[in-house]
């Protein structure tokens, strides 16, 4: 299960209406890389592939790609601004390690 703090929801609401496509879902996803492992990925799709997973956050649509998933099962979003800015804040369960960004992260393999 996935869960967005409610100022995270705000952001997204707030991103989502900057879309040119109103009808896109609210993507977040996992990918190889960064300082400690991975990273995670934000979005916005229209495309809802076979093997997707589609959850329902406080009103906001979530797909995450099945390889993803495995990545951000019990995740938190949130979203705070401090005095260098704004920015989402990942709060992972899974996580062994991540990197000073809060972007980055490891699991144990």
């Amino acid at each position: 299960m996935i869960q967005i703090k409610p100022a995270a929801v705000k952001e997204i609401g707030r991103l989502r209406s900057k879309e040119q496509k109103l009808d896109a879902r609210f993507r977040l996803g996992v990918q190889p890389g960064g300082c400690s492992g991975f990273f995670y990925t934000l979005g916005f799709d229209t495309e809802i592939g076979p093997s997707d997973r589609i959850y329902d956050c406080n009103g906001i649509t979530v797909v995450v790609d099945d390889r993803s998933a495995n990545y951000v099962s019990d995740l938190t979003l949130d979203y705070s601004e401090d005095l260098m800015g704004g920015g989402f804040r990942f709060h992972n369960p899974l996580a062994v390690a991540s990197c000073g960004c809060g972007n980055s992260f490891s699991v144990n393999s």
